[in-house]
């Protein structure tokens, strides 16, 4: 019997476009549950798909301050989130709830 050999799953390696990376952090908005840390993860899957060194110079950020605020293991501040968002080139935008 063959042996299985399996990989581990990274998101980063299928967000290709500004439309998929723009899709996947709605989803995962939508599902956050509150939880910045999460938001934080995923934005930092988006800019590894993006490149690091790049969306850490365009956001005026050290690619080592980055990688710990993207990690998911902290909440960084929102002022870093708007930076980060910004380098990406993406947008945040509120929508009202319905009753």
């Amino acid at each position: 019997m063959a042996k299985t050999v399996t990989s581990r799953y990274d998101v980063a390696e299928h967000l290709r476009t500004p439309q998929e990376m723009a899709a996947y952090l709605e989803a995962c908005l939508e599902e956050a549950d509150g939880d910045a840390a999460f938001i934080a993860k995923a934005l930092g899957d988006i800019a590894r798909a993006k490149g690091m060194s790049q969306v850490a110079r365009d956001a005026g950020l050290s690619r080592e301050s980055l990688y710990k605020a993207l990690s998911g293991e902290r909440s960084p501040s929102f002022d870093t989130i708007l930076k980060v968002v910004g380098a990406l080139g993406l947008t945040l935008h509120a929508e009202a709830n319905p009753p």
